[in-house]
């Protein structure tokens, strides 16, 4: 099964206060497994930059002033996700942020329920732990090191990571494999001629033998 993992970054925390989407960037994944497709984007908000917002993921307005808006770059990542599951941490924003986006250029929302929310599944998974996307990565000794602000093709990536391990991590698979039918090289089967079955006259008198030197045949009691 294809599935698309997803992050955007934006200019705040609503859409409905004027806030905009700043970067997509956006995972193929084919049977829980990365295939090296992705889609990255960032895009011009047309609009300032708050302070605290580039403080998450460092995005200045004069490096955003004259990228491409979100117009024109919005028909290919559609074209990039298809008609596939988009996973997401905290979905719920992400997809907010994109529906109002859509819905501001007319174009078609994107139902909720092809959203998978990885937040939820470890809310689930780990209750009471630390599911943000550092707490998971830790708790599943991903690295890190790359991570100093938030961006949202790394993001994903770490994300794509963390999904794998939520649904069974190297479990995955398993129980397919243990369904294959496996095939083997035909047995070779030797036919011998069969033995006569009366005792010859040599076999009787060893017989008789041992039985006499039974002194008390435990068959008797």
């Amino acid at each position: 099964m294809r599935e698309i993992v997803f992050d955007t970054e934006t200019t705040g925390i609503f859409p409905g206060d004027g806030h905009r989407i700043v970067e997509i960037g956006a995972i193929e994944m084919i049977g829980k497994v990365v295939t090296g497709r992705s889609f990255h984007t960032y895009i011009d908000p047309e609009r300032p930059m708050p302070k605290d917002a580039q403080a998450v993921h460092g995005l200045s307005t004069a490096f955003l002033t004259g990228q491409p808006i979100f117009e024109a770059v919005i028909d290919e990542f559609l074209a990039f996700i298809g008609d596939d599951p988009l996973v997401a941490h905290n979905a719920v924003f992400d997809m907010e942020f994109l529906n109002w986006e859509l819905k501001r250029c007319g174009k078609p929302v994107i139902p909720h329920a092809r959203a998978i929310d990885t937040l939820e599944m470890a809310r689930k998974k780990h209750p009471g732990g630390k599911n943000n996307l550092d707490g998971l990565c830790a708790r599943y000794n991903i690295d890190l090191s790359a991570r100093t602000k938030h961006g949202a093709l790394l993001d994903a990536e770490l994300l794509a990571q963390v999904y794998v391990e939520l649904c069974g991590g190297r479990q995955i698979g398993f129980d397919l494999a243990s369904q294959a039918v496996v095939e083997t090289a035909p047995v070779e089967r030797v036919a011998f001629e069969s033995r006569a079955h009366a005792a010859s006259a040599e076999e009787l008198e060893r017989h008789a033998a041992f039985v006499a030197g039974l002194k008390d045949p435990i068959w008797l009691h």
